[in-house]
């Protein structure tokens, strides 16, 4: 027995304890029976077998040893003690065999308290070790509101499912997020395999960030993993040397600094004049070679109305910028190698300015855009907050207001329907404004909601048997569908021509946002970057990205109206949501009497008075929702999931 290694030991138990005192914490191991004396406690759960990780020891079961060790378990008790020498038995056992039987703990907000085995914990964390076995009895706590409590029942689902005790978060939200990222559904999903490999993964990733100096920031090791998830694969680390870790690690760096703060949304409002000043005075002709862009979208102009808006947009500014400008376009980014496929191909081809036209490639644009920081990388996506790349949208509601004041004028019923496409940021809003400029000239109205391809009973219920006088279907048409109803139409009529819709000019925005980067006048991401904020564009009507088109059979007295009320929202004297009433759990009513902020407007999950119908869970959605509902769905669409 080598007593000078219990010197050392005991010197680092002197070391913690005085530390622990100096900064006025607790120096001893904390007692479980002490902090349960404080809590309400719903059950207890024997979770049999455990290896538990030797960091998330806390402490003791009972106050029996509380004193004989420091905090981070080193022996206390003097080198001529009983206990020295037993300790230092069991050292000598540890070289020789090494450490096998469990230990007894209790298990508490997944921290560890020892009933059986204080010295053999002590022994294995001052030889390094990674865990130790244990038979392990978890004290559930009574479920309540408070942050702690709410992660932990959050931390047992995600442990039902994986059997997983190492992984630690700070926040709320963080199991489910990640238990999307390994795509797990049941317990089965999980085969040993992937639990191999995910443990080395996390391994891989932490130690690395550790080396980076992780440490000293204020977000757990897991709290970084699943910041590096948001913007690289799981899958791929496999394939990853530590140095290319460490160099992604470097690469988003200030998201781990800034944590658990995101950056600050800062919202464009609307086109720059300065920048169109700047360029009818600056010779753009005098680059040496034209600008080349890239637009890179999910589907084709033929098969999806979406992708062909877009694509109207490219042509504009091929059209009108011809001089300056060679524009690429990309289509059928339809899956995750495609994807990769075609930015490769976008960034290959030369292209400096890349826009990316679906928010499903939203999480692709941000990777591209951190191995090429010198390129502008572009999504339209609304909502999205990150520093990497600008986001950009329209104020779609604006439209809808006017649609819905349409409608209102010329429905001879009180009940007209809304065809609703995702519950998505910005798409709660567009109803809500259609509603409410339809409540504006028809005070009695009600507005059904109708969510195309639903899985649900709860829709079947509520629409059956409902006739409508006029029906707000889908914003455009497929330039191969068949079926051309489209915007606002009356469902009687035997023709149904669209009698308003909205329209969105994308080539405006297109043009415009390309020639501020010409010239310089369009902030970039890395001078927001000093002040942590990300940039997204949100133009309106006064803006020229958002317009409606209206048939020639509205009555010359709506189109009055009409125009009246959009030189009002164009000119910010009027705010279609201000004096709404609406709930927010269906037993009362609030009045909006001031003027709603840009995010509040982005992020609503609530739905007006007069608005019939409900806001759909992600299992009620259908597949073709879920991958855009997943990147930028209301929160209250996900939360309702994770509850489930």
């Amino acid at each position: 027995m080598d007593i000078n290694n219990y010197d050392r030991v005991y010197k680092l138990a002197m070391k913690e304890y005085r530390n622990k005192t100096m900064h006025g914490e607790w120096p001893y191991l904390w007692v479980l029976d002490e902090i349960l004396s404080h809590t309400e406690v719903l059950k207890e759960v024997d979770l049999g077998l455990v290896d538990i990780p030797l960091d998330q020891i806390r402490g003791t079961k009972t106050e029996g040893r509380t004193q004989a060790f420091a905090a981070n378990f080193m022996p206390l008790l003097p080198q001529d003690s009983e206990f020295a020498y037993k300790w230092c038995q069991l050292y000598d056992s540890h070289l020789e065999e090494g450490i096998h039987d469990p230990i007894k703990a209790y298990e508490f907000l997944n921290q560890f308290y020892v009933l059986e085995g204080n010295k053999r914990v002590s022994v294995l964390k001052y030889c390094g070790a990674v865990s130790v076995p244990g038979n392990v009895t978890r004290i559930v706590p009574k479920p309540d509101d408070s942050e702690e409590n709410r992660i932990y029942y959050e931390f047992m689902d995600f442990y039902d499912k994986t059997q997983i005790n190492y992984i630690n978060f700070s926040q709320v939200g963080s199991y489910p997020s990640l238990l999307k990222k390994m795509k797990l559904n049941t317990p089965e999903d999980f085969t040993d395999e992937r639990r191999e490999f995910f443990h080395s993964a996390y391994i891989k990733f932490s130690t690395a960030f550790s080396k980076k100096g992780g440490g000293k920031l204020s977000l757990t090791p897991s709290d970084a993993f699943l910041l590096y998830l948001d913007l690289y694969e799981l899958a791929d680390i496999k394939d990853k040397s530590s140095d290319e870790i460490g160099k992604e690690i470097d690469k988003i760096w200030s998201e781990f600094v800034f944590f658990p703060n995101k950056p600050e949304v800062k919202l464009i409002m609307d086109s720059d004049p300065a920048a169109e000043k700047k360029t009818l005075t600056k010779k753009i002709t005098t680059l040496t070679s034209p600008t080349k862009v890239a637009f890179i979208h999910t589907k084709t102009a033929e098969s999806s109305s979406w992708t062909y808006g877009h694509d109207l947009g490219a042509n504009h500014v091929m059209e009108t910028m011809s001089d300056t400008v060679e524009v690429s376009s990309y289509f059928g980014a339809d899956t995750q190698e495609k994807e990769l496929e075609l930015f490769d191909s976008a960034v290959k081809d030369g292209n400096t300015i890349i826009f990316s036209t679906s928010a499903k490639l939203v999480g692709t644009a941000m990777k591209y855009a951190l191995d090429y920081p010198k390129l502008h990388f572009l999504n339209c996506s609304i909502n999205t907050n990150s520093k990497y790349i600008r986001t950009y949208y329209g104020r779609l509601y604006e439209a809808k207001f006017l649609i819905g004041a349409i409608a209102g004028v010329l429905s001879p019923t009180d009940e007209i329907c809304y065809t609703a496409d995702y519950p998505i940021y910005g798409g709660i809003a567009n109803i809500n404004a259609f509603a409410l400029g339809a409540k504006m000239v028809h005070p009695d109205i009600k507005v059904y909601i109708r969510w195309p391809g639903l899985k649900s009973e709860r829709q079947d219920e509520l629409l059956a048997g409902k006739t409508f006088s006029y029906i707000s279907g889908t914003d455009f048409i497929r330039p191969d569908a068949e079926n051309q109803k489209f915007g606002l139409y009356n469902p009687a009529e035997t023709i149904q021509d669209s009698l308003a819709a909205p329209v969105w000019n994308w080539g405006v925005f297109y043009e415009q946002t390309i020639k501020a980067i010409q010239n310089g006048t369009w902030k970039s991401e890395s001078s927001a970057d000093k002040k942590n904020e990300t940039l997204n564009d949100w133009w309106g009507m006064s803006s020229g990205l958002i317009d409606v088109i209206v048939s020639k059979k509205i009555p010359p007295e709506t189109l009055k109206m009409i125009d009246l009320l959009k030189k009002g929202i164009c000119s910010g004297e009027f705010d279609p949501f201000t004096g709404m009433r609406y709930s927010k759990d269906g037993t009362h009513y609030v009045k909006v009497t001031d003027r709603m902020s840009a995010e509040q407007i982005i992020t609503m999950d609530w739905l007006a008075e007069n608005v019939i119908g409900f806001i759909p869970t992600m299992a009620e959605l259908s597949d073709d929702a879920k991958p855009i509902v997943n990147v930028i769905g209301v929160q209250k669409v996900k939360d309702t999931d994770e509850k489930k």
